[in-house]
């Protein structure tokens, strides 16, 4: 059986025409849909200031998908640390973990869109110590010790609950060049590049302190696969929503001054954009072949990609239910 994982950020853009509240609504059914239907995890990501109200606080949101969901896995991939108290991250994230029955991974991030800087005040020569001091801050509180935020000592409570083997949400360091590998060696549960190079460092840096060999890189569940029994028909709805995801990545991307690396584009081609590969629609009897030859594949759905109406994210995960996952 493939490994199938749901991601969502929220982004409801005004040209979507659905509510906020249907579409947090939609989420949260999608998650209990996915607890029903053995998918490995979801994945929720954060920023901050978004015209299209992308999702700001991630941790709220976890809460309730872990209250909504017995079995699934729930990251938060990932948090700019930077833009959070660390002591008050520490407490949110335990809590999450205490909700979930120990279901939480918290990837934490320097963060890399300047105006989400300024949104918040912090300067953006801070952001790798603060962001250090989130995750030391989040695993102290986890093992029941004293968080140390510059000179203050602070008690986090409630204390995780480590019953039946369970040690407290695993904090990850996200990043992708040789510091942050390193930096993630010593100081976090694991490490999530964005590369396959930062992954080596980090491998290198923990066999050479005396680890366990981590293995070879996994990269972060991305893209869009959409199901649909007539694929020209759904790209044709969904095209407007990839266009505005890969714009507004693209803008934050030429922001940051990492355009080359992101790999999404400020362009209106959605012609381009299709034959990216990036954004896949695929019909039932295409996606089992692909799976079949690859029992071990990992399938990336996010189901309101870019503002995707809640029907239409519908109509792919039935059809993934009951015309993929049954025939791999």
């Amino acid at each position: 059986m493939p490994l199938l994982v749901l991601r969502f950020d929220l982004r409801n853009p005004a040209f979507a025409g659905v509510t906020l509240t249907d579409r947090y609504a939609a989420a949260l059914e999608m998650c209990e849909w996915a607890d029903a239907n053995g998918v490995l995890a979801v994945v929720l990501s954060e920023h901050h200031g978004s015209d299209d109200g992308y999702l700001p606080s991630a941790l709220t949101m976890a809460a309730a998908v872990a209250a909504r969901t017995s079995h699934v896995a729930i990251w938060v991939s990932a948090v700019a640390a930077p833009f959070h108290d660390p002591v008050r991250l520490a407490e949110e994230a335990v809590v999450v973990d205490s909700i979930s029955a120990g279901r939480l991974t918290l990837v934490l991030a320097n963060g890399y869109v300047p105006s989400e800087f300024d949104m918040f005040g912090v300067p953006i020569g801070e952001r790798v110590a603060r962001t250090t001091e989130a995750v030391l801050a989040v695993r102290a509180a986890r093992d029941g010790a004293p968080v140390q935020v510059g000179e203050r000592s602070v008690k986090v409570t409630p204390a995780p609950d480590r019953r039946n083997g369970r040690t407290g949400p695993t904090v990850l360091l996200g990043g992708s060049g040789p510091a942050a590998a390193r930096r993630a060696a010593r100081i976090a549960d694991g490490f999530q590049p964005s590369n396959p190079e930062a992954w080596e460092v980090y491998r290198s840096a923990r066999i050479d302190a005396g680890h366990a060999d981590p293995g070879g890189y996994l990269a972060e569940p991305t893209g869009f696969t959409h199901v649909s029994l007539d694929p020209d028909a759904a790209w044709e709805r969904i095209a407007p929503h990839a266009l505005h995801e890969s714009q507004s990545y693209g803008r934050w991307a030429i922001e940051a001054g990492i355009e080359g690396a992101s790999g999404y584009r400020d362009s209106d081609d959605a012609a381009e954009l299709q034959a990216s590969g990036r954004y896949r629609v695929v019909t039932p009897d295409d996606l089992v072949a692909e799976l079949s030859a690859d029992p071990g594949a990992l399938l990336v759905s996010s189901p309101m990609m870019g503002g995707i109406a809640p029907d239409l994210a519908w109509e792919s995960l039935r059809l993934i239910e009951h015309e993929v996952l049954p025939r791999c």
